[in-house]
């Protein structure tokens, strides 16, 4: 029996320590969906093609059978004014979402539903900025797959868009739809108005209500900041956000885009203190925790991860099932391991669609330190169906192997 506890002993050394190794390397990896607005890894941490939601096929359709559909109308918040900032627009086909454009200022759309995957266009055509979670995933997990509803005429004109949907997507609010069943190439393209209302639950949003309220000359230069951002000169968009800062200290969106450009050019200490200034001016504007969240991740800075994320889920704990991620890894890491199942929980809760698979993977490791191998079993496999292909899934495969080892009663293996 001795020799039997014994065994049992080594394998929790070696399933805590492949959890310590695997998690730092997953959390990172997972920070790409931080990236532009409209990357392929936007929602596919692991960017596994099997994932549900994604497909590696950029279109599904033959190119020489495609026209555009355009649709245009208006996004407004539920008192009747435009979004503070631009909004991203999306298809939802079959329950495959899609970015597809975005407003304007004035939370207007004009947009081609038919256009294949090419996120540097919608990087482009974009509004916001390039920082966290720019793509905004409000309401339902991005792809940039071609919606698999659409159906072709032989001319070329869509003609069936079978169990699609138009909405507008931003974190902190849920929008209208807009059926699209039987839509044609030339038929009136607007779709009225779309309104988002806000969840009763949340109390952080990736807009800031001080961007309307910023003078014209600091909007000027923060949309040229935002222009040099888009061509990745960060240099200019620095000091063109310096500037929108300078002429309005209490422009939110400017600090975050400022912090975001020093970012980028590795002046992190800068970086810090332009979050900071933002949060300042607007404490109900997440966007900076997101980003102070992936420079701690960075500097495996567990103590600083755990705080930031738990500071933005407690703004918003419906959105961003990614953050609950990063606590449970960072609260795994600080062996706080109640506190590291809670936020595995709560973040596969706010995951039906499953966009960040590798919640299952850290629940099940925490669950087998706990020495609930059932949960653990449970979990590592579901983690292994939903990303077969995934980076760490050897790692994961490991983990299971010895959760089963420690699952089988001692009197079992005499």
């Amino acid at each position: 029996m001795r020799i039997l506890a014994k065994g049992r002993t080594v394998h929790h050394q070696i399933l805590s320590s492949i959890a310590l190794a695997c998690f730092v390397a997953s959390a990172a990896q997972a920070q790409i969906t931080h990236n532009p607005i409209g990357s392929p890894a936007t929602n596919n941490p692991n960017n596994n093609p099997t994932q549900p939601g994604l497909s590696t096929n950029p279109g599904n359709l033959p190119q020489d059978l495609q026209r555009p559909v355009f649709l245009s109308g208006k996004v407004v918040l539920e008192d009747g004014t435009p979004p503070p900032d631009s909004v991203v627009m999306q298809l939802l086909c079959n329950g495959n979402p899609r970015n597809v454009g975005y407003t304007n200022g004035k939370g207007q759309f004009n947009i081609d539903v038919t256009e294949r995957n090419d996120s540097s266009r919608l990087t482009d055509a974009s509004q916001p900025g390039t920082g966290w979670d720019g793509s905004g995933i409000g309401n339902t997990p991005l792809s940039n797959s071609t919606p698999s509803g659409i159906t072709q005429s032989r001319n070329g004109a869509a003609n069936n868009f079978l169990g699609c949907e138009l909405l507008a997507s931003l974190p902190g609010f849920r929008s209208d739809h807009v059926e699209l069943f039987n839509r044609h190439s030339l038929d009136n393209p607007e779709v009225g108005t779309l309104v988002l209302r806000r969840l009763s639950n949340v109390q952080g949003f990736t807009i800031s209500a001080t961007t309307a309220m910023a003078p014209k000359d600091a909007k000027k230069a923060f949309e040229k900041g935002r222009n040099a951002e888009k061509k990745e000169k960060w240099d200019e968009a620095e000091t063109e956000f310096q500037k929108a800062v300078d002429a309005y200290p209490k422009f939110a969106s400017a600090w975050y885009e400022l912090g975001f450009a020093q970012q980028k050019r590795n002046n992190f200490d800068a970086a810090r203190k332009s979050y900071a200034r933002s949060l300042e001016a607007d404490p109900k504007f997440i966007n900076p925790y997101g980003q102070l969240a992936a420079l701690a991740l960075r500097e495996e800075k567990w103590d600083e991860l755990a705080d930031t994320t738990f500071r933005l889920l407690q703004l918003n704990p419906v959105d961003f099932p990614l953050d609950w991620y990063y606590n449970a890894v960072a609260n795994l890491q600080l062996q706080k391991l109640d506190q590291a199942e809670k936020s595995a929980r709560d973040g596969i809760g706010a995951d039906p669609t499953h966009r960040v698979p590798q919640l299952n993977h850290v629940l099940g490791v925490i669950l087998a330190l706990k020495r609930d191998y059932s949960g653990a079993m449970d979990n590592l496999r579901a983690y292994l169906l939903l990303s077969p292909r995934a980076a760490d899934a050897e790692t994961a495969r490991k983990q299971l192997s010895e959760v089963e080892k420690l699952a089988v009663p001692p009197t079992a293996k005499q």
